[in-house]
């Protein structure tokens, strides 16, 4: 019965290898996973013939070690987490799998967080449930682990759950003992910017193209992060009421301008306060600074304290 099972499953992997364009995966004790033209096996079975959109991948310890992906809902971020988590997984079991060429790093486990649920029955909400399987990740991924994240940090607040999901990343990056090549799905696009100061980290997007007003997924994962969600216009796809959608649009314009004038106006407020700083006559150098350092506050009484303090503002106000 044992060997029967065993040539059930590798005569299953072998026609679906055949059938559908599978290739043999190169197996190495490096910290690489190269992947080129990578498809979704159970996705690509699931749209007309040869739509599916290929995506490479490219995974290294030691430069493009995790990778913030950007993009729209619908655009095709979650099917790329599980394409390269489920080719990884494939080529470790000794399958062929769906692509053009792989080289695969050999993993010791792959962790994921991806999708929202909650577990009524022990008292834990959707953000308890993606906290504490965030935290088993950290706490026992390796160097030689594959990390999945979609969306950590959605459960909460805005600036909590962007605060959640950067410090999750900086860990990751920077832990000696994790380390591990990772993959980070968000919303946050303020994320983006921890590219310029983590050197492992990449910026990827999903390709995306505004016709005619509307949005096109192109399912292409490039280069570059991105500064827009397109949220409304896939509120819009899934059939929306038309008012509805106007008026998200103007609610979202009204928001983006009262942000843009707050921002303004901290700017100003900032600029003011660095240039009366900047003139202060308590600079550094300022002769007021200086008699004041020298005072012996204690040895003052009252009265005196009261004149000095007259004196200094004099000598102030007189530059």
């Amino acid at each position: 019965a044992s060997v029967l099972a065993n040539l059930d499953v590798f005569s299953s992997l072998a026609e679906v290898a055949v059938n559908h364009s599978y290739v043999r995966p190169r197996l190495t004790m490096d910290s690489e996973i190269v992947i080129k033209g990578g498809r979704h096996p159970v996705v690509e079975r699931g749209v007309s013939t040869n739509s599916f959109v290929p995506n490479d991948t490219y995974l290294s310890n030691s430069d493009n070690q995790l990778i913030v992906l950007t993009g729209p809902n619908m655009s095709g971020k979650s099917t790329y987490l599980r394409q390269v988590a489920l080719s990884v997984l494939l080529a470790q079991i000794g399958s062929f799998i769906p692509a053009e060429s792989a080289t695969i790093g050999l993993v010791d486990r792959i962790f994921t967080r991806i999708g929202a649920g909650e577990d009524i029955a022990a008292g834990q909400s959707t953000f308890m449930v993606e906290m504490v399987e965030t935290a088993n990740i950290l706490n026992n991924a390796t160097q030689r682990s594959l990390i999945i994240l979609d969306e950590i940090g959605r459960g909460t607040s805005t600036y909590d759950g962007l605060s959640i999901a950067r410090a999750v990343c900086e860990y990751i990056h920077n832990n000696s003992r994790l380390g591990a090549k990772t993959i980070f799905a968000t919303h946050y696009h303020e994320l983006v910017e921890l590219a310029s100061v983590l050197p492992r980290v990449k910026n990827f997007n999903v390709a995306v193209t505004e016709e005619g007003g509307r949005v096109v997924f192109l399912y292409k994962i490039v280069p570059g992060g991105v500064d827009k969600s397109y949220g409304i216009h896939v509120a819009q796809l899934a059939g929306l009421p038309k008012p509805v959608v106007q008026r998200a649009n103007e609610i979202l314009k009204e928001m983006e301008e009262g942000n843009s004038k707050e921002t303004t106006a901290r700017e100003r407020l900032g600029r003011k306060k660095e240039t009366a700083r900047q003139t202060s006559f308590f600079g550094p150098k300022s002769p007021v600074a200086e008699e004041l350092e020298r005072l012996d506050i204690n040895s003052l009484t009252p009265l005196e304290a009261i004149n000095k303090l007259y004196e200094l503002q004099k000598k102030a106000r007189d530059g």
